[in-house]
């Protein structure tokens, strides 16, 4: 799976040199390429932004320098995805549904946006990670890259995406381990039974209490 970020702000990425995705790095089960957009500022400045027509407040980021940034990794087979607040919400479903894709291209706004005639030429979908706001698209798409990686064969095992929360629409049961005591709490029994069953059925059961507790809209 490749990855073509492009980005106002590189060295936030760093962060992804480490722990499972920096494992997956190391062997090329994923490549991810940072493009610095401020690259292809014709302006001496490497300014890349301007005022919005119609005036309101903040700076608008240029579409002839995002544009210039998209050919440089232009792909007709890869899926182009901007991060905005605008689109739909990320999901494990459709996490699923990007991991079978080869290749993909992240955009990442920053400011206040930017400018629509690029979006309408290069974009294929915009993808938001919740009903929030931040302060640009670098964050939600570290977000994405690895919440897609994890589904890529060889990242981690298949148990651990099959028994995770939303594998199965619930969120994951309780994990424990090792001292079987802590502050004066005990791991529950069952879990030390050796009976599969019956702890694949406890299980269950928690996870049927969790969703209920946290997020009773995943049960309608």
């Amino acid at each position: 799976m490749k990855f073509d970020v492009l980005t106002l702000f590189p060295e936030m990425f760093d962060s992804m040199k480490y722990s499972i995705i920096g494992k997956a790095l190391e062997k090329k089960l994923v490549d991810i390429n940072i493009v610095n957009i401020r690259n292809f500022s014709k302006d001496k400045h490497k300014k890349v932004d301007d005022t919005p027509y119609g005036g309101g407040a903040g700076m608008i980021i240029r579409p002839d320098v995002v544009y210039d940034a998209y050919l440089s990794v232009k792909d007709e087979q890869a899926k182009v995805i901007y991060l905005s607040p605008k689109g739909k919400t990320l999901t494990q479903a459709k996490v699923k549904e990007l991991s079978k894709e080869n290749h993909i291209i992240l955009l990442c706004g920053h400011y206040e946006g930017i400018d629509q005639r690029v979006l309408d030429e290069i974009v294929n979908e915009e993808i938001s990670i919740g009903d929030y706001v931040l302060t640009g698209g670098e964050l939600p798409a570290m977000v994405l890259i690895d919440s897609v990686s994890r589904y890529i064969e060889g990242v981690i095992s298949k148990e651990s995406t099959e028994e995770e929360s939303f594998s199965n629409g619930l969120l994951e049961y309780p994990q424990y381990t090792r001292p079987e005591t802590f502050l004066n709490k005990n791991i529950p029994e069952i879990l030390l039974s050796g009976h599969h069953k019956n702890i694949k059925k406890w299980r269950e059961e928690e996870s049927l209490k969790i969703t209920k507790k946290n997020r009773p809209d995943l049960l309608k």
